[in-house]
C-alpha cells in the first residue's frame, strides 16, 4: 500500500527525490510523464501536479532544479509518449482478437469516454485531451487504433505536449510557491481544463446549429 500511495502522490513526495537523485531527478520526471501518457495502462499517475511541483520547486534555488531543464525533460517525455502509446494503439488495432487479454488491462469506462470525445472533436481532441486527466492516456491510443495518419497525429502531438507542458511549467514556476495556489491546485487545474474545452464546446454548438438550419 505503501508504494502505491508513494506512485499516485509521486508529486508530494519530489522533495525527497530531489533530494536524494540530485541531478538524477530529471530521469525520474522523464519516466513518470513517460509512463502515465505512453502506457495506456497508467492513467492514473499525477502528470500535472508533478509538473506543477517540479516547475514551482526549480523556483527555489535550494532545489536546484533548472526551470528549462524541467520544461525541455517534461515536454520530451510527453511527446515521445504520445508517439509509442500511438503505436500501442495501432498494433493493438491490428492484433485484434489475438491479444484479448489486453483490452482487459484498459479502463473500458475511461476507454469510451475518450472514444466519444475523439468522435465529436476529431484530431484538436490530441491537443485538447492533454489536459484532462484519463482522456490525455487514451487519446494517443485511439489515434493509432483509428488509424489516423502519423503525419497528423505528430503535428497535434508535439502541439499539444508543448502546450501542456509549458502552461503547468509556467504556472508552476511563477505561481506555485503562493501558498493560495498550492492548496487550491485542483481548482486552478479544472479552471484550465475549462478554459480548454470551451472553444471546443463553441465550435460543436455552431455545428449543431448550422445542421438544424440545413434540415428546416
Amino acid at each position: 500500500m505503501g508504494l502505491i500511495d508513494f506512485i499516485l502522490h509521486i508529486d508530494d513526495h519530489l522533495v525527497t527525490i530531489v533530494n536524494q537523485f540530485g541531478v538524477g531527478s530529471y530521469l525520474v520526471l522523464f519516466a513518470i510523464i513517460f509512463i502515465e501518457t505512453g502506457l495506456v495502462v497508467f492513467p492514473f499517475l499525477p502528470g500535472d501536479s508533478l509538473i506543477f511541483a517540479a516547475s514551482a520547486m526549480a523556483a527555489n534555488p535550494r532545489y536546484q532544479l533548472n526551470i528549462w531543464l524541467v520544461y525541455l525533460v517534461v515536454a520530451i517525455a510527453a511527446i515521445v509518449g504520445d508517439s509509442v502509446n500511438y503505436e500501442i494503439g495501432a498494433w493493438s488495432a491490428r492484433a485484434g482478437e489475438k491479444h484479448a487479454w489486453f483490452n482487459k488491462l484498459i479502463n473500458q469506462n475511461n476507454r469510451l469516454a475518450a472514444e466519444k470525445f475523439f468522435e465529436r472533436h476529431g484530431p484538436i481532441t490530441i491537443v485538447v485531451g492533454r489536459f484532462i486527466p484519463f482522456i490525455r492516456t487514451f487519446v494517443p491510443f485511439i489515434s493509432g487504433g483509428s488509424k489516423m495518419h502519423y503525419k497528423t497525429f505528430i503535428t497535434y502531438n508535439i502541439l499539444g505536449g508543448l502546450l501542456w507542458t509549458g502552461l503547468f511549467t509556467i504556472i508552476g514556476f511563477f505561481f506555485g510557491n503562493f501558498p493560495i495556489v498550492k492548496d487550491h491546485f485542483s481548482l486552478i487545474v479544472i479552471a484550465i481544463i475549462f478554459i480548454s474545452v470551451v472553444p471546443i464546446a463553441i465550435v460543436a454548438l455552431k455545428k449543431k446549429i448550422s445542421l438544424k438550419k440545413e434540415f428546416h
